[in-house]
Order: structure tokens, then sequence, then C-alpha cells
């Protein structure tokens, strides 16, 4: 085993005590369209202050088809979206992405289509994904593709640090989401988050849970 190999498993072992069911990609530098702001989605090839505009107009986005379906909307060619999602993307449920939107992912190609959906559900977090997908690539393009993926986390589980993972969650959201346990269904989810957040946001964080029976 090489010695990149044994400090990568080294860092899976220090990321498993700390949050063992932490199910959100590490993030390298991927802006989410759902959060980023106009200045920010400019540094980002092809992306002008009006396309900037219309992406924020049409939040939530709740797919990555739908993002794709916005900037097909803005005249990106099929190219253009490519290097686009490079640094700008709507992370994919890896429990129910479609192959459309797997094939959305930077790199990911025909054969993360397979394995993907092979390795369904994807129970064990970040940590199974980082072992699987490890089987077919090598460090460094596991690194990448993880900042594009997601697994849905257990409302009534999922520790604080889990809950940080998600994009745009602060100390006050997780303090909610713990508040209301134990959580029955995503109805009373929607009404009690609803509290605090637009109808937009609750929709965009409802991505991120279930609630396991």
């Amino acid at each position: 085993m090489t010695c990149s190999r044994v400090a990568f498993l080294s860092l899976i072992l220090l990321t498993a005590a700390s949050a063992t069911f932490a199910q959100v990609g590490t993030n390298n530098g991927v802006l989410n369209p759902n959060l980023a702001g106009a200045e920010e989605m400019q540094t980002v090839p092809h992306i002008d202050a009006t396309i900037a505009e219309a992406i924020i107009a049409g939040r939530p986005y709740l797919t990555a088809t739908a993002f794709d379906a916005a900037l097909r909307a803005a005249s990106l060619f099929d190219e253009q979206r490519a290097e686009v999602f490079v640094t700008l993307f709507v992370p994919i449920n890896l429990n129910t992405a479609s192959e459309e939107e797997i094939l959305l992912v930077p790199r990911a190609g025909s054969k993360m289509v397979h394995e993907f959906d092979e390795y369904r559900p994807w129970d064990g977090g970040m940590l199974r994904f980082r072992r699987e997908i490890g089987k077919y690539v090598d460090d460094d393009e596991l690194a990448h593709l993880e900042q594009y993926v997601f697994v849905p986390m257990d409302l009534n589980t999922a520790s604080g640090d889990d809950f940080l993972t998600i994009p745009g969650v602060g100390s006050n959201l997780v303090h909610e989401f713990e508040e209301y346990r134990p959580w029955v269904n995503m109805a009373q989810f929607d009404r009690e988050i609803g509290k605090y957040v637009d109808d937009d946001e609750v929709a965009r964080l409802a991505r991120y849970f279930v609630i396991n029976q």
C-alpha cells in the first residue's frame, strides 16, 4: 500500500471518529447556486451578471437537472454548461439521482452511473462512498467526485456536526433540528422549520433529510 493511500485511509478513520454518519461530501470550492451571491457566480466561466441574476431569480434548484435547465434557458451550450458545473453545481442525492443527473457530475461518466446505482442504498454516509468508489478511482478523483454528492441524513439521529456539513446550515438551525426531536414526518419539518426560514429554503434543506421509522 502506498504512503498516499495510507494517509488517505488514516484521514477516513479520523473523519469516521468525529462524524460517523456525515453524509455530505467535503467541498473544496464548488459553489452552490442556491446559496452563492451574484458576484461569486460571476467568477465562474460563462456566468455574467445577467445570467447570475437569472440563476438567483430561479431559486431554489432542487435537482441538478433543474439547474441545468436554467443554464439552457440562458443559452449556454453543452460544453459551456459542463465548464460551469465544475465550480457551480447542485449536489445530487446518491440514493435517488437519475442517470441524467449523475452524468452532469463533472468527470463522472457512464462508469459512475453504474457504480453510484450499484451500491444503493448508500447507508454508510461518505465513509462508505469513499470506501466503495475508492475501489475504482484514485484519491484525487475521489475527493473531486464527493464534492458533488450527498446522502440524506436521518433528522432524528444525525449529530450536530453532521448537520453542519449541509451547505448553508449554521448553529441556529442545528439547534432547531435537534429541538423538535423526535421528528415524525417531513410535513412536521416543513411546518416547524418554516417558522425560521422561507418556503424556498425549507424545500432546499428538506433534500438533505430522511426520517427513518
